[in-house]
């Protein structure tokens, strides 16, 4: 009990360290969740729309990256940007920047897969119309997107949990660094190894609440859509 009223003091006395990680935490997240989705979204449409040799190949080996290990990918974007790696005089190791690349590894698999799961479901029956109206293969595309206009939500806020929920990948190329590169996940596992328990606590109230702040926003937006239509 004494670690929760600890949690809610610093909460409310909005403590600048919590602040800074909270910060970082969500610039992390947004740029890479937006990245992700502006290079997935139509990627995977592309996917789930048109056949062309080879698909089943490129799908087989997206679902593979769809579970890739955290730290493979740290591993990766580390030995790419370290001091002797290609992109070493980039000088991004240990940066913010390069904990978004690392994060894009891991999300743009999984916005890949998903919309070209669900676009494939729903696709067939909208495109034979399209095409039966002469309309363009780009407004067939756009067509689509646009019906799917949920299911693509729900791609994006999996994307966003994925990303604000990462551990392993944004530790190894980011480094946990105190008022530079720690975000809230890494926070918790240092804190609590520290026997910080509950400055600890305190990121992980707030890491759900702004999970279900999204998620309220996400269904609002939903309702909405559902409304006009």
């Amino acid at each position: 009990m004494d670690s929760f009223r600890q949690a809610f003091d610093l909460l409310f006395s909005l403590d600048k360290e919590l602040l800074q990680i909270l910060g970082v935490t969500l610039r992390m997240s947004f740029f890479s969740t937006t990245i992700s989705c502006l290079l997935g979204l139509p990627l995977g449409a592309l996917l789930g729309t048109r056949q062309f040799r080879g698909k089943a190949f490129l799908k087989k080996m997206i679902h593979t990256l769809m579970g890739l290990p955290p730290v493979v990918a740290g591993l990766i974007v580390y030995a790419l940007f370290t001091h002797y790696g290609p992109f070493g005089s980039l000088n991004l190791l240990f940066t913010v920047r390069v904990m978004v690349i690392a994060q894009c590894l891991l999300i743009l698999p999984v916005v890949t897969g998903l919309t070209a799961s669900f676009l494939e479901k729903g696709a067939v029956p909208m495109i034979e119309t399209a095409k039966g109206m002469g309309l363009s293969r780009r407004r067939v595309l756009f067509l689509c997107l646009s019906e799917s206009r949920a299911s693509l939500l729900s791609v994006v806020l999996n994307a966003f949990g994925r990303s604000i929920a990462e551990v392993g990948a944004v530790s190894i190329v980011g480094g946990n660094i105190q008022w530079k590169t720690r975000v809230m996940t890494t926070a918790i596992m240092l804190e609590t190894n520290k026997g910080n328990f509950s400055f600890a606590l305190a990121l992980g109230i707030i890491l759900l609440l702004v999970a279900f702040v999204v998620n309220v926003a996400a269904s609002w937006i939903v309702r909405e859509e559902a409304y006009d239509v």
